[in-house]
C-alpha cells in the first residue's frame, strides 16, 4: 500500500521547491514564472521510520525496506482552472488521482519571486477550494442528468447526489457535505477532489516563529531550509536544524501529518532477509494485513505471531521475547496496532 500525495497551490508558492527538497535531489524544474510545471513530477520517498535500524540490527537483516510515500508535484492553479484557465482540467484530472491534497500557501515576503495571482494565504486557498468545488459541481451535474440516477432502484444515490449539487452551490466541499458513512460510499464512484483528505502548508520565511512549535492542525515549513538541509548530510543535517531550533524535517512531519489525516500505521516484520514496514489503515485486521504482504495470504490466514516492538526490542529478538511471555498468537478478529513485530501463519 503506498501513500499518494498531491502538492498543489498557485504558481510561484514553493510547490515544486519544496518537492524537490522532499526528495533530496532536483528532479521537478524550479522557475521564477508561472506554470513552471506543466507535466506532474513525481517522486517516490521513503518513510524515515528509526526503528527498522533497531529491528536490522537485531535480526542481522541483509536490507531494510521501509514503506514509501508518492509525491506529486502538480501545475500550478488560478482562478478559472475548472472552465479551463491556465491549465485547469489537466491539473484538476492529476489532483483526481491523489490520496490527499497538500496544498502550499504562500506565507512568507520576497519582492524577488513573482506573485502570480497569490495575495495572503486565506484568499489563496478560497481561490483553489473554489476551483475543486467548481470542478466537483460539474461532475454532480452531469451525474445528476445521467440515466444510472434517475433509474428506478437508484433513489438512495440520487438523494446524495443532490444533497451534494445544493451544498456544491452553497460554496461547501464534499468533505462538509457528506457526513455518514453510507453517504460517502454511495458518492465513492464519483472520485470529487473536495472529498479528499487535504492539508494546509504554510511556506513561511527562514525566522518564523511557527516553525518551533509542535505539529498541530496545520504544517509551516520553509521551503528554502528544507532546501538547504536536503543538500547536506545526515549529521549536518541534524547540526543546522538544531541550530535553527527546528525538531523535525519537513519530510518528517508531512509524512506524519499525511499518516494521521488518513488513518494510517504501519507494522513491521523482521529476519535474516530484511527489516520491512508495512502500510495498513487504523483498524485492518490480521488477515488484511497479511494480504498487504501477498494477496493470497489473506484468504489463507492462519494465525499471526505478534510482539509489541519495544518489548521485541527489549528481548533482542524472537527467541526471548517467547520466553517472557511476551509473544501472542493471534486469530482473525485481530486488529493490528502501529508497531506490532508480525510473522504471519499461512496455510497452503
Amino acid at each position: 500500500m503506498s501513500l499518494k500525495v498531491g502538492i498543489v497551490g498557485l504558481p510561484n508558492v514553493g510547490k515544486s521547491t519544496l518537492f524537490n527538497a522532499l526528495l533530496k535531489r532536483q528532479q521537478a524544474l524550479v522557475a521564477n514564472y508561472p506554470f513552471a510545471t506543466i507535466e506532474p513530477n513525481v517522486g517516490i520517498v521513503e518513510v524515515p521510520d528509526e526503528r527498522l535500524n533497531v529491528l536490522s540490527e537485531i535480526s542481522s537483516s541483509k536490507k531494510q525496506v521501509p514503506a514509501t510515500v508518492e509525491f506529486v508535484d502538480i501545475a500550478g492553479l488560478v482562478a478559472g482552472a475548472a472552465s479551463g484557465a491556465g491549465l485547469g482540467n489537466k491539473f484538476l484530472t492529476h489532483v483526481r488521482e491523489v490520496d490527499v491534497i497538500l496544498q502550499v500557501l504562500r506565507d512568507f515576503d520576497d519582492s524577488e519571486i513573482v506573485k502570480e495571482g497569490s495575495v495572503d494565504p486565506k484568499t489563496d486557498y478560497e481561490v483553489i477550494e473554489t476551483e475543486l468545488i467548481l470542478k466537483d459541481l460539474e461532475t454532480v451535474t452531469k451525474t445528476l442528468e445521467s440515466k444510472e440516477t434517475k433509474a428506478k432502484g437508484a433513489e438512495k444515490k440520487r438523494g446524495v447526489v443532490e444533497k451534494l449539487f445544493a451544498g456544491l452551490n452553497e460554496g461547501k466541499s464534499a468533505r462538509e457535505i457528506l457526513v455518514s458513512d453510507e453517504e460517502r460510499e454511495l458518492a465513492r464512484d464519483l472520485f470529487l477532489l473536495t472529498s479528499k483528505k487535504e492539508i494546509k502548508v504554510y511556506n513561511v520565511g527562514e525566522g518564523d516563529e511557527r516553525l518551533r512549535q509542535p505539529m498541530g492542525e496545520n504544517l509551516y515549513i520553509c521551503a528554502k531550509i528544507e532546501s538547504e538541509l536536503s543538500s547536506l548530510a545526515e549529521d549536518d543535517a541534524r547540526i543546522y536544524m538544531e541550530e535553527l531550533g527546528i525538531k523535525q524535517s519537513g519530510l518528517d512531519l508531512l509524512i506524519k501529518m499525511a499518516y494521521r489525516e488518513l488513518g494510517l500505521i504501519s507494522f513491521l516484520t523482521t529476519g535474516e532477509m530484511e527489516s520491512r514496514a508495512w502500510t495498513i489503515t487504523k483498524g485492518s485486521k490480521a488477515p488484511r494485513a497479511a494480504g498487504v504482504i501477498h494477496t493470497d495470504f489473506e484468504k489463507k490466514f492462519i494465525k499471526a505471531k505478534v510482539c509489541d516492538y519495544e518489548k521485541f526490542v527489549s528481548a533482542g529478538g524472537w527467541k526471548d521475547a517467547s520466553e517472557k511471555g511476551w509473544v501472542r498468537f493471534e486469530g482473525k478478529e485481530y486488529e493490528m496496532k502501529d508497531g506490532d513485530v508480525v510473522e504471519f501463519m499461512i496455510g497452503s
